[in-house]
């Protein structure tokens, strides 16, 4: 029998009933429908976000603000958030709906972080919510639940997000960060903001940045622009909406994250060098090597999957009409995206599919440079994904590792004698880190023929970052970017 202080979540609550009219509100069904996807069908929560408001164009700027910081406030603090309703529920049948489950964290997050609503209308909206997925006995639970949380909040005070947002991290999780940041940095990282993070922009070595700043300002005067703290390409953005409608979009610049861009210019890539993109996905790294390489110099790419590589050579497959082309400039932006010209100029020369774990391939040898920017656990992007840590286990990290170390070795294969290669994740553990570098860096029992050997950056960037050394992290608590982990190395034949 359920205790007289708790509901069940299934024969409803003693609190006054909800109307039979009463409907959700437009950010909250639209934050509802994305975490429902999120926990339903491993959606990722910044795709599904994104879906969902191209879907309703008529939602007020603000309300599609609250929608996005409830879905990532109730990722980022979804433990918190369901410990606190279990102190007042019995059951925890609610959470096997997804929509339910949606509506009734979403109220609690408003009941204990969001000051800016009252108590009524969170308890309020949340019920009409729940009540409109699951029925009225769903919604007579969520009112009484929710009330006697507010009435907890009242009484003793909200408690900090950042609490709850470490509190809600996996305990591997919190484990694995202390052993590899400390354990202050470890709960800086988890807790790092802004929430979501703003959008990369990265312009074309040889754009005028400050020129840009002024003219992405000028044509969206609400959004926000700033110059990026770590790449010299960067401008980040806030409140940009699509991308694609700005002016320079493909010809002068590109959307990536700046500690993505930081990564690139870390390989050092020079004009007339051969460069393999060995991990490139959907080429946004390849964009950056091709133009660096320019003049004389080339970019091939490589990936696991064509259809990553289709894209990429949607984009950047067509040579350029010059190999002095890179660089539209702000006059000529637009035209030069409309027509394609800009893109061009950043030519990918070769691409391969190749699993590198099995072999080679096709990929030729002799390569100055190789980039491997490999798969991982994907930790350093907690900010931007959150649903990650939902989906990560301790057990990942091991057999990630193994991977990573496989595809470097056998990319290293296609360095010259001489060449560099930088290892990259987008991961700040240790597991996935300095333990990888230090495999790469130990005696080989494989018969590839290679040795790879630490060394020093040779890009002013990275050897700011690294501090003269051989590797660094990009953490978003201390640069503001995405969290990475780069090494690098020359191959040794």
């Amino acid at each position: 029998m359920a205790d007289r202080g708790k509901e069940d979540g299934r024969d409803g609550g003693r609190g006054a009933p909800r109307p039979p009219h009463a409907t959700e509100s437009a950010p909250r069904a639209v934050a509802a429908r994305v975490l429902a996807r999120v926990w339903g069908s491993e959606a990722f929560a910044s795709a599904a976000l994104d879906a969902e408001l191209r879907r309703a164009p008529a939602l007020d700027p603000r309300d599609a603000g609250l929608a996005t910081e409830l879905v990532y406030g109730v990722l980022r603090a979804q433990a918190a958030l369901e410990a606190r309703i279990a102190e007042f529920a019995a059951k925890s049948r609610w959470t096997t709906d997804p929509l339910v489950r949606a509506h009734v964290l979403m109220g609690a997050y408003s009941l204990c972080f969001l000051d800016r609503v009252p108590s009524f209308a969170a308890v309020s909206e949340a019920v009409d919510g729940a009540q409109a997925a699951g029925g009225p006995r769903v919604g007579a639970f969520a009112n009484a639940v929710l009330r006697r949380l507010a009435a907890a909040v009242e009484s003793g005070g909200r408690p900090p997000l950042a609490s709850a947002v470490v509190a809600s991290a996996p305990g591997w999780l919190r484990g694995a960060l202390r052993r590899s940041l400390g354990r202050a940095a470890a709960e800086a990282f988890l807790s790092a903001g802004p929430v979501p993070p703003p959008t990369g922009l990265c312009l074309a070595p040889g754009e005028d940045r400050g020129a840009w700043l002024d003219a992405l300002r000028a044509a969206a005067p609400s959004a926000s622009f700033e110059a990026g703290r770590v790449s010299p390409t960067a401008i980040v953005a806030r409140g940009a909406g699509d991308l694609r409608r700005l002016p320079g979009f493909g010809a002068a610049w590109i959307g990536q994250e700046e500690g993505a861009q930081a990564l690139a210019f870390a390989l050092g890539a020079r004009p007339g060098e051969a460069v393999l993109d060995a991990c490139s996905g959907r080429g946004n790294k390849s964009w950056l090597l091709s133009r660096a390489v320019l003049p004389g110099g080339a970019v091939d790419a490589a990936d696991l999957y064509p259809a990553k590589l289709s894209q990429l050579r949607a984009a950047l497959g067509a040579p350029p009409a010059s190999a002095e082309g890179a660089g539209a400039q702000v006059g000529d932006a637009q035209a030069g995206a409309r027509d394609g010209v800009g893109r061009a100029a950043a030519y990918v020369r070769e691409t391969y599919a190749v699993d590198w774990t099995v072999g080679a391939g096709d990929v030729p040898e002799g390569y100055d440079r190789v980039l491997v920017d490999a798969p991982c656990s994907g930790v350093g992007t907690l900010r931007r994904r959150p649903e990650i840590a939902l989906r990560r286990e301790a057990d990942d990290l091991p057999r990630l590792a193994d991977l990573q170390v496989a595809i470097a070795r056998r990319a290293a294969t296609r360095a010259r004698d001489g060449g560099r290669l930088v290892f990259a994740v987008c991961s700040v553990l240790r597991e996935e880190c300095e333990a990888v570098a230090a495999r790469l860096a130990a005696p080989a029992d494989d018969d590839l023929g290679v040795r790879l050997e630490p060394a020093p950056f040779d890009a002013e960037l990275a050897r700011e970052l690294a501090g003269g050394g051989d590797a660094f992290r990009l953490l978003p608590h201390v640069h503001g970017t995405d969290g990475y982990f780069a090494a690098m190395f020359v191959v040794r034949r």
